[in-house]
């Protein structure tokens, strides 16, 4: 039965996906707001609400911080695979040499986000007594640096939009403004219900196999979470929204670090950062080496990919995401 709910939920992620991402490409073509921003900001937020709610759950309810930490890093390793998959999947040309060099900005906060919030980890275990208050600052600032960062890239996306001035496409011409929010919000609301039910799918399945707490029940939650990003990111890339595409997984990874301030006020049994297993800095250092390698596919941008199928850059993170899950299985914590 438990499975038959995960094949129910992955069903309306699969449909409401493939719709969120046409509807969010119209969303682009009409405000004049552009792929980049749309995928960044709406795409990645509607996404990623999984991972906010099974984070704040895991630190107000089952008052497990490594769990409710973990799924937030663990998902931005998996994200990042999802690159590798869709230059996969493009046969063209490598899919980040298709991509906006304007991406560099995203990815970069993302690893000064991932930088921070490794810091309030480091910092908890030097220093312990800034585990003794209820919060701290690496717990709260993330989610500032992504408010800040997210008005940053948007007049910066308005500035760019203007300056192309390009004629406006004819392709969502059958979709008015109404029925194209309506449908939009239909489809992320539905993506978000599925997503969130899919985690809990997800947590009762390891408890069923008695995975919670493990590495692969952590390995699991962090990878059924990021379900939404993969179906969303395939779909963008099939209608030939590359931007969109890599957009959604970037602003994914800046979602799932600035989350962690909620995470962190949900806690209340001190600083979620100074209570975690130190072993989540493998996981953000990964996740900051990886984001680097897919920083150098954009700076470079080579013409043909270095295998038949697949990029330089995708075979790196696939390599880096398998050393990921062999270094934390062998420490002992979940992945995630």
């Amino acid at each position: 039965m438990v499975w038959l709910k995960f094949a129910a939920c992955l069903a309306i992620i699969l449909f409401a996906g493939t719709k969120l991402a046409r509807y969010g490409d119209a969303i682009a073509e009409k405000t004049g707001l552009g792929r980049i921003w749309i995928g960044l900001l709406l795409l990645a937020a509607i996404t990623s609400m999984p991972e906010l709610v099974t984070g704040v759950s895991a630190a107000a309810l089952v008052k497990i911080p490594d769990l409710a930490v973990g799924n937030l890093l663990g998902s931005c390793l998996f994200n990042l695979v999802i690159l590798a998959v869709v230059d996969i999947m493009y046969r063209p040309a490598p899919v980040l040499s298709q991509a906006s060099p304007r991406h560099l900005i995203s990815a970069s906060i993302g690893i000064l986000l991932a930088s921070l919030v490794a810091g309030g980890i480091w910092g908890g275990m030097v220093f312990p007594e800034l585990g003794s208050g209820m919060v701290n600052a690496p717990g709260i600032l993330p989610l500032v640096l992504y408010a800040v960062a997210m008005w940053w890239i948007l007049r910066h996306e308005r500035s760019q939009q203007m300056q192309s001035a390009l004629a406006p496409s004819t392709q969502y011409q059958e979709l008015s403004g109404k029925k194209l929010y309506l449908r939009f919000g239909l489809a992320a609301a539905a993506i978000i219900g599925a997503g969130i039910w899919l985690a809990v799918v997800g947590d009762e399945i390891a408890a069923t196999y008695s995975w919670s707490g493990s590495f692969v029940g952590s390995l699991f939650l962090a990878i059924t979470t990021s379900l939404p990003e993969l179906v969303v990111t395939i779909a963008a890339l099939r209608l030939g929204a590359v931007d969109m595409a890599v957009a959604d997984i970037l602003g994914s990874n800046m979602f799932n670090l600035a989350i962690i301030t909620p995470v962190e006020l949900a806690y209340r049994q001190g600083p979620i950062l100074s209570a975690v297993s130190r072993v989540h800095l493998v996981t953000l250092a990964l996740t900051v080496i990886m984001t680097l390698v897919v920083i150098a596919g954009l700076r470079f941008r080579p013409k043909h990919k270095t295998f038949r199928f697949i990029s330089w850059h995708g075979v790196v993170l696939l390599a880096l995401y398998g050393f990921g899950v062999y270094r934390l299985f062998t420490a002992g914590v979940g992945l995630g």
